[in-house]
């Protein structure tokens, strides 16, 4: 542990990965578990927005179908679309 600068359970999970599955998986690191990643950049968050703050009245399904329509994202759910207007300070009215 002082050696690596590692805690505890690192080592332990290190360790049984390998008595488990060898000596690849214990020094193959794991994808982050729980981590967002963002599925807009800057320029898409941009455009949704202001889609959004148009003249028509959107559901948060119509808007997240209508950014696929409009090439702005490949794909995209509704409750990404809500997050991404939230963290916006911008109103529809």
């Amino acid at each position: 542990m002082a050696a690596l600068d590692a805690s505890l359970s690192t080592v332990h999970r290190v360790r049984q990965d390998f008595v488990e599955q060898g000596l690849d998986a214990a020094l193959s690191r794991r994808k982050p578990t729980g981590r967002q990643y963002r599925k807009l950049d800057g320029a898409q968050e941009a455009r949704l927005a202001a889609l959004a703050c148009g003249p028509a009245r959107w559901t948060l399904k119509l808007l997240a179908q209508r950014t696929v329509e409009l090439e702005i994202v490949d794909s995209i759910g509704p409750e990404c679309v809500r997050t991404t207007l939230k963290k916006t300070n911008s109103s529809p009215g």
